[in-house]
C-alpha cells in the first residue's frame, strides 16, 4: 500500500481533527492517527490542522522551510482593506521603459506556488517571454491570422508586423515588453494561479492586462503553438496571457462597473 503520510505517534494527541478534516477518509484515529491508504491526494489538510505537528506529507520532505506556524484565529487582512485594493485594480497598457527582473518575477510566482488546483494536481506552469517575445508574437499571428476578417484587431496586428510605422503601439502588447503565459491541464487552475500572481504584481507597483487574442493561438492550433514550448507537456493548454510591466500612468479614482447579477436558489 502506497502511504502518503508520515505520522509521529508520539506527537499525536488523538484529537481526531485530522480524521474529521480528511475528505478522502484516509485517516482513522484510535490510540493515534493511522493512514488507511484510501486514495490520499496530498491536500495537506491533516498536516495543516494537527495541533502537535505529528503529520507531514512524504512528498514534501526537504521542504520543511515552507512550513509556517500561524494563529488560526488571527485575521491578518481586513475585508475593507482587500476590497479597497481590488477597487483600485485597473488594466495597464502603458508601461515605463523598465523591465521586470528575475528576482521580482520570483516574488510573483511565490503567490502561484500557494495557489489551489483541481484535484491538487499542481500542474500549472509559467513561461516568461522577454528576449523571444517578438518571435513568439510572429508565431501567434501566423496561427490566428485565419480570423483576421472576423476581428479588426488581428488585421491591425498583421499590418503592424509587416510595417510597425502603421501604428504607434503594438495592437496586442501596446507598450508591453514582457509576457507571462500560464499552462495547465485545467483552465480554472491556470486562471486562479495567474490571478494571484497578478494581485501580487500590483502590490509591488507593477501592472498589466490580459490578452484573449494571444490565447486564440492555442484554441486554433494547439499542437503548432506547443512546438514553441518543447519542455511543456502537450496535454497542457495556454489558458492565460498576461502582459506585465511598470505602469507609466497612475489612475486617480475608481470606475463603476455594471451591477453584478446574483441569484440565490
Amino acid at each position: 500500500m502506497d502511504l502518503k503520510l508520515k505520522i509521529n505517534a508520539e506527537l499525536c494527541t488523538a484529537c481526531k481533527l485530522c480524521e474529521k478534516v480528511c475528505i478522502r477518509d484516509n485517516i482513522v484515529v484510535e490510540e493515534f492517527a493511522v493512514e488507511t491508504g484510501s486514495n490520499c491526494f496530498e491536500c495537506g489538510h491533516c498536516m495543516a490542522i494537527c495541533k502537535g505537528g505529528a503529520i507531514t506529507l512524504k512528498s514534501y520532505e526537504g521542504h520543511e522551510d515552507r512550513i509556517v506556524e500561524y494563529n488560526p484565529r488571527e485575521n491578518i487582512l481586513e475585508y475593507d482593506d482587500l476590497l479597497e485594493f481590488l477597487k483600485r485594480r485597473r488594466s495597464i497598457r502603458w508601461f515605463r521603459n523598465k523591465k521586470v527582473d528575475e528576482d521580482t518575477f520570483d516574488k510573483l510566482f511565490e503567490g502561484a506556488y500557494y495557489s489551489p488546483s483541481a484535484q491538487n494536481q499542481q500542474d500549472v506552469e509559467f513561461v516568461v517571454l522577454d528576449e523571444k517575445l517578438d518571435e513568439f508574437m510572429e508565431l501567434v499571428y501566423d496561427i490566428i491570422k485565419v480570423d483576421e476578417d472576423k476581428f479588426f484587431r488581428i488585421k491591425e496586428f498583421g499590418n503592424y508586423l509587416r510595417d510597425n510605422t502603421t501604428k504607434e503601439f503594438h495592437p496586442l502588447l501596446w507598450s508591453g515588453k514582457q509576457l507571462i503565459l500560464t499552462f495547465s491541464t485545467d483552465k480554472t487552475s491556470a486562471v486562479i494561479a495567474n490571478t494571484r500572481l497578478e494581485l501580487l504584481a500590483y502590490s509591488l507597483g507593477l501592472g498589466g492586462f490580459y490578452s484573449l487574442f494571444i490565447l486564440k493561438a492555442d484554441e486554433i492550433d494547439h499542437d503548432r503553438l506547443m512546438e514553441f514550448f518543447p519542455k511543456i507537456d502537450n496535454a497542457k493548454h495556454m489558458y492565460s496571457a498576461f502582459i506585465i510591466g511598470y505602469p507609466k500612468v497612475r489612475f486617480r479614482r475608481t470606475v463603476p462597473h455594471k451591477d453584478i447579477k446574483v441569484e440565490y436558489l
